[in-house]
């Protein structure tokens, strides 16, 4: 199973890069973890995406909050996922993380734009794919692949997206 794993795209102020689109279309599951910042921008993925799972972020407005859930969870061939916008400082996140989604093999978050591929000493595996759009302080703008087989996460890309 392929996975796309965004965050924080932060449109209209930039523009969702055309480069991912071959992605949302060979992905199996697209995964968002919030500051979409716009309706029109969630309904293009949902419309593209064989199967999308998202959250909304604090940038995200009450449309985009009344479509979406704080916290999202799914089961993806036997990996436990959850995805949040928000977890907190990256000075003990690992074992915040890890109490906060006792019965989670893979947390999804953003936030920060930061990318982030760490496993809490719980086996947790935390993953921040950064923003695709707004890469802040990150020398690139980012995005994540994975893939998923026999109940585990066996592979995880950090893609830069062109300039």
């Amino acid at each position: 199973m392929r996975l796309l794993l965004l965050s924080d795209t932060h449109a209209p102020r930039f523009t969702f890069p055309s480069v991912l689109w071959p992605h949302v279309a060979a992905a199996d599951v697209v995964v968002h973890a919030g500051d979409w910042m716009t309706v029109s921008l969630l309904d293009e993925l949902s419309s593209r995406a064989r199967r999308l799972i998202g959250v909304y972020g604090n940038n995200d407005g009450p449309d985009l909050r009344a479509r979406l859930p704080l916290v999202a969870t799914a089961t993806l061939s036997g990996v436990r996922l959850a995805v949040v916008h928000e977890t907190g400082p990256a000075a003990g996140r690992e074992a915040r993380c890890a109490t906060r989604f006792p019965d989670t093999d893979v947390l999804v978050f953003g936030h920060s734009h930061i990318p982030w591929d760490t496993v809490a000493p719980t086996g947790l595996r935390l993953l921040n794919p950064g923003s695709p759009t707004d890469r802040r302080r990150q020398p690139h703008a980012t995005f994540m692949t994975a893939t998923v087989s026999a109940g585990a996460l066996t592979q995880v890309d950090l893609h830069n997206v062109p300039r």
